[in-house]
């Protein structure tokens, strides 16, 4: 080393060398808000693409509608408030209570509240907590947890006296609280003849009691249950003893009222033990736990009595007639969970398409020789990656809309015919959707390379968060065979017992979709203008329907022979359930 040579010239090559590597660094990524504006750090000219101008600001108020200022109203609010946002590196307790503190400024500070929303206009509380799950999934689960599932189930379930007692404390989170039906042996699906759980009343005293009778009958994966929840919606068999001959009666499963926490002091109440379900792979801001009962003694009012109710002296009286028919209604009221799920997933699935495309289309990699590199959307393997995604996702979120607004129908006319259309949609869009976004998700990370698995960038924790999606409110799997089952009926129900017209008529309706294809010339075009034609779009989805109908009949036929080998159960069933069901 030369003696003479000051500390700046020794600097000086490293800084050379620097400089070079920041204008190589430019040419693939847009400069980050972090720093100051240079002129050494440019994006270079695409060699291919122009780009496109259209009018952002419109699309985007078709896309989110009436409810776009309730949206933007929910962003700007955590927007301004850096110490509500949701840190890279977080412990599972710290944003336990960054999750708390999120939904207490949400509804106290900002003044938004979405419980009310449940009943008055459901689609509102959707666009809300699509919001809210932007800012962070957790927050968005925790709430819906306090106000679509323990809310809604007093709304729903209950009657005029329990909204008159809890909806104001609901509404100001003052009565924080669980949903408890799923149990360490028995998943949702089959709560009607699974559930162990028991509430037998007590007509001395006119109280029901609470207990769990073993291991498997612990309430567990109970959101809100571990740390803030004060009340849960315990859903048990509901046991009348008879002091006769016949012995106790069960009266199938019931929602009850269960109060877990002084409101006070905040301690377990007696009877009650609540353990932490611990460290997730997704979702640690939300906490969840496991509930036992012990000879909890609740009072009789605390009955959701909607569908079936038991007097003074013990006797039971529902308008249905039957477990089955009143496990029908109450699984009714209980399908906003479902269509939540879908709608909220379809959220994962707007970001992550938002950050993969628009990664895409500033990182370039190679080109003509001479020449700027090009965007690597530009190349057909990258379009074929994302732009189908990119068209689900407009499709997705246009069919959860129309679900939305079917089920905001049925809460506002009682629309018995309905109700069976939501509950089949349900099921299918959010088994089909969140299967879709899981498989999405991991695209989307590879498709922004390395920089994708930075942890900055959001796919990793979106993609954790979104996991249990295909899980909860009802296994993916049996959900599909459930709308499987439902689609035969309906196909079954064309033919079974009626008269020659039937079949005439439908098999004239399938003759008509079938002639009315396009001309196979005009088909094959390629023009814009013509595959930009509704009419041909229309026509292509009805060719694809008609198609798939008609290699389901021909699985159908070939499977006569051996009719249990195409058989698809009906489920939930108290037949298929007993013994064999796996749900959790």
């Amino acid at each position: 080393m030369n003696p003479n040579q000051t500390v700046e010239d020794e600097s000086q090559p490293s800084i050379t060398a620097m400089t070079r590597r920041i204008q190589r660094l430019s040419i693939h990524l847009t400069p980050l808000p972090l720093f100051q504006p240079s002129p050494q750090l440019n994006m270079l000219t695409c060699a291919k693409a122009n780009k496109l101008e259209f009018d952002k600001g419109s699309l985007s108020s078709y896309m989110r509608g009436k409810y776009r200022e309730s949206q933007e109203k929910v962003l700007e609010f955590f927007k301004s408030r850096p110490y509500l946002q949701t840190p890279i590196e977080i412990s599972m307790n710290e944003h336990r209570e960054l999750c708390m503190r999120q939904l207490m400024a949400l509804v106290r500070e900002a003044k938004i509240k979405p419980f009310r929303y449940i009943v008055e206009d459901p689609a509102k509380y959707f666009a809300i907590a699509e919001a809210v799950g932007n800012i962070d999934i957790s927050l968005g689960i925790k709430l819906g947890v306090h106000c679509s599932l323990w809310g809604g189930s007093v709304l729903n379930l209950g009657t005029k006296k329990h909204r008159d007692k809890y909806f104001d404390g609901i509404d100001n989170l003052d009565y924080l609280g669980c949903f408890a039906m799923t149990e360490l042996h028995h998943g949702e699906l089959c709560f009607h003849c699974g559930l162990q759980t028991i509430a037998t009343f007590d007509r001395i005293t006119d109280e029901f009691i609470i207990d769990t009778p073993n291991d498997g009958a612990i309430k567990w994966w109970i959101g809100n249950a571990a740390v803030h929840g004060k009340f849960a919606t315990v859903f048990a068999k509901l046991i009348l003893t008879t002091h006769d001959s016949k012995g106790d009666s069960d009266m199938g499963v019931h929602g009850f009222i269960v109060p877990i926490r002084d409101l006070k002091t905040h301690q377990t109440l007696p009877g009650i033990e609540i353990h932490d379900c611990g460290h997730k792979i997704g979702l640690n801001g939300v906490d969840n736990g496991a509930l036992r009962f012990c000879s909890v003694r609740i009072p009789r009012d605390n009955l959701l009595n909607r569908f079936g109710d038991v007097s003074r002296d013990g006797k039971y009286t529902s308008s249905l007639p039957t477990i089955n028919k009143r496990f029908a209604a109450m699984l009714g009221e209980l399908v906003g969970g479902r269509v939540g799920l879908a709608s909220s997933s379809v959220g994962f699935l707007k970001i992550a398409v938002t950050i993969a495309v628009r990664y895409s289309l500033l990182r370039q990699q190679f080109g003509p020789p001479k020449q700027p590199e090009v965007s690597i959307l530009d190349y057909q393997s990258h379009q074929h990656k994302l732009m189908p995604m990119l068209a689900s996702t407009y499709a997705f979120h246009f069919a959860t809309r129309d679900l939305v607004d079917k089920y905001s129908e049925i809460k506002k006319t009682h629309n018995e015919q309905l109700v069976g259309d939501v509950h089949a949609l349900s099921a299918g869009l959010k088994s089909y959707v969140t299967s879709y976004t899981a498989k999405s998700l991991s695209t989307c990370r590879e498709a922004c390379g390395g920089h994708g698995y930075a942890a900055v960038n959001r796919l990793g924790s979106l993609r954790n968060d979104h996991d249990i999606f295909q899980t909860f409110e009802g296994d993916n799997t049996v959900l599909l065979q459930q709308v499987a089952g439902d689609l035969l009926k309906q196909y079954k129900d064309k033919f079974q017992g009626g008269p020659l017209s039937v079949t005439w008529n439908y098999l004239r309706e399938s003759m008509n979709t079938y002639l009315s294809q396009p001309n196979p010339v005009t088909a094959r075009w390629e023009s814009a203008d013509h595959l930009r034609d509704p009419k041909f779009q229309l026509d292509a989805f009805r060719w694809r329907g008609f198609e798939s109908i008609l290699k389901l009949m021909a699985a159908l036929v070939l499977g006569i022979g051996n009719p249990q080998a195409h058989r698809i159960p009906e489920f939930p069933s108290e037949k298929h359930c007993r013994g064999t069901c796996r749900c959790i």
